[in-house]
């Protein structure tokens, strides 16, 4: 197969990481900066241009969209769709992780327990909001932030009130949640293939930090997972329509609760976590999916009797 990986950088980890296992289990693999690709549209086709010259269309592209390019990134993937390529996410699974609003809403729509969490463009309630999650302290995230950056923890009602009249002030979008103190600066990443728990691992945030992201520090270690943490995270990778992605959940004293889903989770810290060969994991399961979808195509014979 030819196997296209939509990434900003040759020399990222998990880039490099998916290179290797294409190459090893035989498929031809080409990184592509997405940036640099122009979509052209015609009456009759859907086309490419990569650095100015046209780009023949893959078997199939695994998309690591940075948070910042999702507009556009997703529109890359969606075209790649149109010329039926094959895509290990796609583009509205892409959009919908990437909006954290609308991910909690869809989670809690399908029964996936998440933090209890507001969403309000009135000033005139930030009272309102600080006490239906159970703050202070609350947590106040950016709708579009990632690995840590636009959270914020206030653990005071004036904290609180400054911080949220600063993001009004601001006109930024943003969610309050509640704060989960038994999780102790804890979170675990669960990698979800193809509705299957791949790899797990808890990661602890560095000292006086609530943010437990490895970019922010944090470290990790190997954990086993329970029951019910495993059908947490399959459930919410399933609701968001993902086949590969990390799922970030929260031990509360209620039980597991969702976070956050990851479209493009990284392979370095749950490889070095679980000494497990996640990218390669990934291309089989591009294998299969793409073999089930050419037996769907061949045309079924019907037996004389």
């Amino acid at each position: 197969m030819k196997i296209y990986i939509l990434s900003r950088g040759e020399k990222l980890y998990s880039t490099k990481r998916l290179v290797d296992a294409g190459l090893k289990r035989g498929h031809q693999m080409m990184v592509i900066d997405y940036m640099l690709l122009d979509i052209i549209i015609k009456n009759d086709k859907a086309d490419f241009l990569y650095k100015g010259l046209p780009l023949d269309p893959p078997d199939a592209i695994i998309p690591r969209i940075g948070a910042s390019k999702t507009f556009y990134g997703s529109a890359i993937v969606r075209h790649f769709e149109a010329m039926k390529v094959f895509s290990s996410a796609k583009s509205q699974s892409i959009v919908r992780s990437r909006d954290k609003l609308r991910s909690m809403q869809i989670m809690a729509g399908n029964n996936v327990p998440v933090p209890v969490t507001a969403f309000a463009a009135d000033p005139a309630q930030i009272k309102s909001i600080i006490k239906q999650v159970g703050g202070p302290p609350i947590v106040i995230k950016l709708l579009e932030g990632t690995q840590g950056k636009g959270v914020v923890l206030a653990e005071t009602i004036n904290a609180a009130k400054s911080a949220l009249d600063a993001f009004y002030g601001l006109k930024a979008n943003f969610l309050v949640q509640e704060f989960i103190k038994e999780a102790g600066g804890k979170d675990i990443r669960v990698f979800i293939i193809d509705g299957k728990v791949i790899g797990s691992m808890m990661r602890t945030g560095t000292m006086g930090e609530f943010r437990s992201n490895l970019h922010q520090g944090g470290v990790a270690e190997k954990i086993k997972l329970s029951k019910q943490e495993k059908e947490v995270a399959i459930q919410a990778a399933k609701a968001l329509g993902l086949a590969v992605a990390g799922v970030d959940l929260l031990q509360s004293a209620r039980g597991p609760l969702v976070m956050e889903v990851n479209s493009s989770p990284g392979l370095e810290g749950i490889e070095h976590a679980t000494k497990k060969d996640i990218a390669d994991t990934i291309i089989a399961y591009i294998e299969g999916a793409m073999e089930t979808k050419l037996l769907k195509r061949l045309p079924v014979k019907k037996l004389d009797i």
